[in-house]
């Protein structure tokens, strides 16, 4: 059965039952982050019915995810979707809670989508279990209002000791800094050209660069956003 079919059946299927699942603007993102980072070895935490792991499958042919779940229905319905679409083979379904599941292995990816409550206990759990050059990437704790700040000249700033809170300052400076790009970006599509100006700063550019920023840095101008960055590494 056609790929796009049964993943639309997913997406059909959560709408119906009310699970949440990661918006098409977020997956997008994610499975590009796969892609280009090389990523090979995944660990998700909340799988609800499978789709962020399938779609995080399918966007490399050498990619592979362990997945925890800790409700049981949803848990069922993952294992379903993911034979259904022939990823058993790269897509490990555990049922149980992640604060309770334990593992030595190492990995490129450690991607949490579950009670934001926890992800902090997530964070410090799993975090030993991160590559050296590895990433965490979290859902759902975007930084929301960026559209406001920007149109009245707010400015924000995030602050954080990078040699103490070196990941976890990632973490946070990627979601903010995806979610202010995306609002700059969207003023194209506006044929009203009377928005503020603005700008993006960043000191130890180096530490938080990441794929979306060529392309935002090359187009931002239009939207009326300068970028400011200092580095001390052109690696």
């Amino acid at each position: 059965m056609d790929q796009d079919y049964l993943i639309r059946k997913i997406e059909k299927y959560a709408d119906q039952k009310g699970i949440p699942i990661m918006e098409k603007e977020g997956i997008e993102f994610l499975t590009e982050f796969v892609r280009l980072n090389n990523v090979k070895n995944i660990l998700e935490i909340g799988s609800a019915i499978g789709y962020s792991a399938i779609k995080m499958a399918l966007a490399s042919d050498d990619v592979n995810i362990t997945t925890i779940e800790r409700d049981k229905d949803r848990y069922i319905e993952a294992v379903k979707n993911v034979k259904k679409l022939g990823l058993d083979s790269k897509i490990t379904l555990i049922l149980a809670d992640a604060l309770d599941f334990n593992t030595s292995e190492e990995y490129d990816l450690i991607f949490i989508d579950a009670a934001k409550s926890q992800y902090i206990k997530f964070f410090n759990k799993f975090s030993k279990n991160l590559k050296e050059k590895g990433y965490i990437i979290t859902d759902n704790i975007n930084f929301h209002g960026f559209k406001n700040l920007v149109n009245q000249g707010k400015i924000v700033v995030l602050n954080m000791n990078i040699a103490e809170y070196r990941n976890l300052s990632k973490i946070i400076a990627t979601y903010m800094k995806l979610d202010f790009q995306t609002e700059v970006m969207s003023r194209l599509s506006n044929n009203s050209y009377s928005f503020r100006p603005v700008a993006f700063i960043c000191d130890e550019f180096h530490e938080y660069v990441t794929s979306t920023d060529a392309d935002f840095f090359a187009q931002s101008r239009e939207a009326k956003c300068i970028n400011i960055v200092a580095t001390q590494s052109y690696s």
